[in-house]
């Protein structure tokens, strides 16, 4: 046998379903060749993960042909017959990772903790800090309520206060909170902050929790190191939270590298790409209950920094609800090409969340769902710009006390002319019946700005892709790039407004079969036919009221690649210029359906 990797093996146990995937080494180069998928089996009553992830597994065997487990053990080494070189698997079974931070200051080291925790992969639950005027029984009581798998404290830079972490410390000991799932073991405590503050963190916290101390994730005003904390959070979550879940010891034994929380494994598969291309790139997982938002940009010093968000009250069907009551009523009727009365419009949205499993039957109702999709989107995605931030604090001589009473917010650390790349997943938009309605939906609720590639995940293999990245780097970037994303083209989207059918920009494309010149009025979208693999030239001229990257007016010479919708211009303006008067704005949504050829209206 070759001492090369070949065959790998990789599952990700969903809350609901378990999908496996089996990756080999074709040519030279690695494919995704088979998935299959079974129920989860953490709950009664089977309570052992490993039968959903063995049935899930058996489909894979009998699609390929190939055989892979023996009494239900994976084959390991691989033989040139049977067997795999490597076993890895993502989990958000039994809910996923749900956490509590604590930090001194709510804007400074509170956050920083926020984005910690996030960035593990793990559903933050609250947020506690000093200053967040919350008395300390309200907090204790916070804490013992919501009963998190593991908390996260931090506090004051190295060699500063201690005072406060040292409030904190005594707050979460008088707590003493018992675990989500059960009361056999200690409630696991990181510690990340002022090392200062160490040794009064033990002494308050040791004895009844299970405690582990980190290097602080914001040392200085300056700095931020979250990535001890996120790789503490990662092996906390195995220890205590997966060791305690239904068959998951066994299934720890399996595994060729640690099983990742699946957001943690989103998040490891997006940094892996937006560093082998060295490109910024925005990621999002809209689901039923909750959306993901992910992102890597560059900071101001030239630093790729990597931010997650959950917005856990906006999702597509237990959640449905919730975005109707954030966005409202208006927002979702200017995506309808139709009038509707508001009551209908109401129940079916009540329908969909007591019944969340049920997909549209009518091109009403997708049309429907698809306008609370951006609208769920877009609101993610803006809850995600307030805290992917520069860090707060920095270059500013303040006083505790000052710092206490800041409530400004830093600038965003999302630039969308730099924004390279979107990809979209989750049901709505992995599976929707045309990929230019998946294209729409995104353009529509991130607003791109520039010249931006848009990509949908094919089948949701993001987070077996995102745990291979951590052992074999190669493999998870061929995967990704040639299997996992539906390249669906490319987005020019000028900033700046002008009246409807005024000038806007003038294009030049040197497209395959000659040189296309064309001159696009404001206020439309129009597409140009371009194939997944081709990659033009094109000279994009606005006029003096819009911006297309380099400045008002300012010409822009780039390529652009295609893909399966193509190229799509969007002279619409930003931001979105959308009419006030209801009838006017269902003419121009249609118009603008019809370009892209979105629905069969």
């Amino acid at each position: 046998m070759d001492n090369q990797v070949r065959f790998i093996l990789a599952t990700d146990c969903g809350s609901t379903t378990t999908k496996a995937i089996l990756i080999e080494k074709i040519e030279g180069e690695f494919h995704q060749t088979h998935r299959g998928e079974a129920p989860t089996t953490v709950e009664t009553p089977v309570e052992d993960v490993t039968v959903g992830v063995i049935n899930a597994i058996t489909e894979v065997q009998e699609l390929a042909g190939r055989k892979l487990l023996d009494n239900n053990q994976i084959i390991k080494p691989r033989t040139n017959d049977e067997g795999v070189d490597l076993y890895i698997s993502t989990s958000s079974a039994g809910g996923g990772l749900q956490m509590m931070v604590a930090g001194a200051v709510r804007n400074l080291t509170a956050e920083s903790a926020e984005r910690a925790a996030l960035g593990a992969g793990a559903i933050v639950m609250d947020v506690i800090a000093s200053n967040d005027k919350r008395l300390p029984h309200e907090k204790i009581d916070q804490i013992r309520q919501l009963r998190p798998d593991m908390l996260l404290l931090s506090g004051g830079v190295d060699g500063g206060t201690v005072t406060h972490v040292a409030e904190l410390a005594e707050i979460v000991a008088a707590a003493n909170p018992k675990p989500r799932l059960g009361v056999s073991y200690q409630m696991p405590v990181i510690f990340a902050g002022n090392k200062d503050a160490a040794e009064i963190v033990r002494e308050k916290l040791e004895s009844r929790m299970s405690l582990e101390v980190v290097d602080n994730l914001r040392p200085t005003m300056e700095r931020e190191n979250l990535m001890p904390t996120r790789l503490k959070i990662q092996d906390q979550f195995l220890e205590h939270v997966m060791m305690h879940a239904p068959g998951y010891k066994k299934l720890i034994e399996w595994t060729d590298t640690e099983i990742m929380p699946t957001p943690g494994a989103v998040g490891a598969i997006i940094q892996t790409i937006a560093e082998q291309n060295q490109i910024q790139v925005v990621g999002v997982d809209i689901g039923g209950a909750t959306t993901d938002v992910f992102s890597v940009f560059q900071n101001q010093v030239g630093e790729s920094v990597f931010n997650r968000t959950v917005s856990a009250n906006l999702g597509m069907s237990y959640s449905i609800s919730n975005v109707l009551t954030e966005t409202g009523m208006e927002n979702i009727l200017r995506w309808l090409p139709f009038d509707i009365d508001l009551v209908d419009l109401q129940n079916r949205i009540k329908n969909k969340m007591i019944r969340p499993t049920t997909i549209p039957q009518l091109l009403e109702e997708l049309i429907i769902e698809h306008a609370i999709a951006r609208e769920a989107l877009r609101l993610a995605f803006e809850q995600h710009k307030k805290l992917a931030v520069e860090l707060k604090g920095v270059q500013q001589q303040r006083t505790i006390s000052e710092a206490f009473d800041q409530t400004e917010t830093g600038n965003t650390l999302v630039n969308m002319f730099d924004l390279s790349l979107i990809v979209g997943s989750g049901g709505v938009l992995s599976h929707a019946p045309r990929r230019q309605q998946s294209m729409l939906m995104m353009i529509d609720a991130f607003l791109p700005e520039g010249v931006t590639q848009l990509a949908v995940d094919s089948i949701f293999m993001m987070p077996q892709l995102g745990v291979l990245s951590q052992v074999n780097k190669e493999a998870a970037t061929q995967v990704f790039n040639r299997d996992c994303l539906v390249h669906l083209g490319t987005c020019i989207a000028p900033t700046g407004q002008a009246k409807k059918g005024g000038s806007c920009l003038e294009i030049s494309l040197d497209m395959p079969s000659g040189t296309v010149e064309d001159t696009i009025p404001a206020g439309e979208l129009k597409l140009y036919q371009l194939e997944m693999d081709e990659i033009v030239c094109v000279k994009i001229q606005p006029n003096r009221h819009f911006d297309v990257g380099a400045g008002n007016g300012q010409v822009v010479e780039t390529e652009v690649r295609g893909g399966v919708v193509g190229l799509v211009i969007d002279t619409r303006g930003r931001p979105l210029g959308m009419s006030v008067d209801t009838v006017q704005s269902v003419e121009d949504f249609k118009k603008w359906l019809e370009a892209l050829d979105v629905y069969p209206l």
